[in-house]
């Protein structure tokens, strides 16, 4: 599975980048149900930091993102979301080579969003000081760039330079 694929399974809930267990199941290419049983039966592993069981009102919220149905054919039981602390903590538990394998590449998904959210920080707090810098509300950075690039058009036009060659 490519990193995009495991990029895509991170959602935002609480606050907190996580992974549902049926998104995790497929990943480790084992049942949802074999997947809850193990963190069932190792519940001491997985604090609150590491993983939660969604509310039925989290669920509804997602539950036409993931196209599932309310009969049969649904979930029985809320999905558990896991925290990158908590699918390190699940790879322990499920010792296959798949499972390995599959959690090296979650972790690099992880760490690869985690890259990306500083650097659009980053972008985000040099694009306010551009905006106070220059007097401007700008949309993006296209839109800063272009401005950026007139306005050094208009300074190099303003710039008179004295006349070389022979004077009459």
């Amino acid at each position: 599975m490519e990193i995009e694929q495991i990029k895509n399974s991170i959602l935002e809930i609480r606050g907190k980048k996580v992974i549902l267990d049926f998104e995790l199941a497929k990943m480790y290419q084992v049942e949802t149900k074999y997947l809850k049983r193990t963190v069932r039966n190792n519940l001491k592993r997985f604090p609150s930091d590491f993983m939660f069981e969604l509310t039925f009102e989290e669920w509804n919220n997602l539950r036409c993102k993931f196209s599932t149905s309310k009969n049969a054919g649904g979930i029985r039981y809320l999905p558990f979301a896991f925290t990158e602390q908590g699918v390190a903590m699940l790879s322990g538990l499920l010792n296959s080579d798949i499972a390995i394998d599959m959690n090296i590449s979650i972790m690099r998904a992880f760490v690869m969003m985690r890259q990306f959210a500083l650097t659009y920080q980053e972008l985000s707090e040099k694009l306010i000081e551009l905006e106070k810098l220059h007097n401007q509300k700008f949309d993006d950075i296209e839109q800063v760039l272009t401005y950026l690039m007139q306005k050094d058009k208009q300074i190099k036009q303003q710039i008179t330079r004295k006349q070389v060659g022979y004077k009459k």
